[in-house]
């Protein structure tokens, strides 16, 4: 089943929705049609960007329904906290949920934050979010990110990302502005996503005095760069007992829960 799921279902959906973005895309050239927004599978709207592999998958609902039906469904009070917001779709997700009181999206790209606050915008839950044009690491700084052409969504901090990238100066926070901006009461729920760098930001997030609020994690695993155990090991350190896998193969995603 999740060979079926994860290897076989997942890849012809990207391969299907692809051509169609490209055919998309090449129209949009062709006419000087300019895209409006749309529903997404995850029922939410966004901005179309066809020419963006993330807007894509978030549109085709590639990314599964592990996280989505987790922040659409919970029925208790709850602040999210989705780090690597990109264009906001599980932020919009959670918004959207009415016992989510707040939501605070960090995304430090400068086009991708732009589409974040645009489809922020358009969307239920809205006055709920929080963008803020900012990535977490370890200390306060700026520093560069490679940003791949056409998939904003892999964007990153590591080394020799790629010769089809564009490199942007950032600007990143730690644990010590973390305690100011994750001010609250409320159990806050986590993403992490971004792209090699889950274990740094793990820690900042652990390190800051809202770490006890924190009732789950969902990040990012991909074994190409990512130390899966390193990043269990500080979870573990932290009380956090429960470890559920979502996907196979190289790349796949964690739910870390206290008990």
């Amino acid at each position: 089943m999740s060979f079926w799921r994860y290897g076989i279902l997942k890849t012809a959906r990207k391969t299907v929705w692809l051509s169609i973005a490209r055919a998309r895309s090449a129209w949009s050239q062709l006419t000087g049609h300019r895209p409006g927004h749309g529903q997404t599978a995850y029922g939410v709207r966004l901005w179309q960007r066809w020419d963006d592999r993330t807007f894509v998958y978030c549109h085709a609902g590639v990314y599964g329904r592990f996280l989505s039906d987790y922040l659409a469904n919970r029925s208790e009070a709850f602040a999210f906290a989705d780090v690597g917001a990109n264009q906001g779709l599980y932020s919009l997700i959670a918004a959207k949920n009415p016992h989510c009181r707040e939501v605070i999206a960090f995304e430090p790209v400068a086009a991708t934050y732009a589409a974040l606050t645009a489809n922020i915008a358009i969307n239920q839950g809205a006055e709920k979010v929080t963008a803020l044009k900012l990535g977490i690491s370890d200390k306060a700084e700026q520093i560069g990110i490679s940003v791949p052409r056409g998939h904003s969504g892999m964007a990153t901090l590591r080394p020799a990302a790629g010769t089809d990238s564009v490199t942007e100066t950032i600007e990143v926070v730690s644990a010590t502005e973390l305690d100011r901006l994750l001010d609250g009461t409320l159990p806050l729920v986590i993403k992490v996503d971004v792209e090699g760098h889950e274990a740094t930001v793990i820690e900042q997030l652990l390190a800051c005095s809202h770490a006890p609020r924190i009732e789950c994690i969902f990040y990012e695993i991909d074994r190409r760069w990512s130390d899966k155990d390193l990043i269990a090991s500080l979870l573990t350190g932290a009380g956090f007992t429960a470890f559920r896998q979502v996907g196979r193969g190289h790349h796949f995603d964690v739910m870390a829960t206290r008990s």
